[in-house]
């Protein structure tokens, strides 16, 4: 049964760039294209594919969010993340945010075969610049829980202990624990350190 695979990108050489390098692989069966979120997400509630490559920059919303989204709402949809970027934050907001995996526009044939059959054995794939930007920082990434996670973002919105706790239905002691954990982890003494920390490694968007 062939690899159903979609492409989310507002560049046509982009698009044409990669189907061409995949039209006359028997294995891919190529489902289309969309230019924008919306186009994106139209298409998704008629038919899936197995893979999606998403570009991280699109003209209706962040690649990030869109893959959020899609994670959410079709958790067995495989993202690709899509871009001309490899700053390990960058990276790090799309695998945060549900992607399998992440490939520079520049991939080759045997590259983007490579990664789409990685994420289908349920396995993460990374660009050999990806790679490599996520390495540098690797041995400074805090590994944190879901709940930590959780946490950390209402934290980042500003909610106390107090708001957190009623927020997600646990004790006030409880948020305490894990505020202090998240401090530990990203090695920060305060909450101000402790987001820009979390900015700066992608486990929170930065606001403009």
């Amino acid at each position: 049964m062939a690899i159903r695979i979609f492409i989310v990108d507002d560049h046509y050489m982009v698009i044409e760039g990669i189907r061409s390098l995949l039209q006359n692989e028997s294995s891919i069966e190529w489902m289309g294209h969309a230019t924008n979120a919306a186009s994106c997400l139209s298409f998704l509630k008629l038919q899936q594919p197995d893979i999606i490559l998403l570009d991280i920059n699109l003209p209706d919303k962040s690649g990030t969010e869109l893959c959020k989204e899609i994670k959410q709402l079709y958790p067995s949809v495989f993202v690709l993340g899509l871009s001309t970027f490899n700053q390990q934050v960058v990276i790090r907001n799309m695998m945060n945010n549900g992607a399998s995996g992440y490939l520079l526009k520049n991939a080759s044939k045997e590259e983007i075969l490579e990664a789409i059959a990685t994420v289908l054995k349920g396995k993460e794939y990374l660009s050999i610049e990806a790679a490599f930007a996520i390495k540098e920082t690797d041995k400074h990434f805090p590994i944190i829980t879901r709940r930590e996670k959780e946490i950390l973002l209402l934290i980042a919105e500003g909610l106390t202990n107090a708001e957190i706790a009623e927020k997600l239905y646990i004790s006030t002691p409880t948020v305490n624990t894990h505020r202090k954990s998240l401090l530990e982890k990203f090695d920060v003494k305060n909450t101000a350190l402790l987001i820009g920390k979390a900015i700066k490694y992608g486990f929170v968007q930065h606001e403009d």
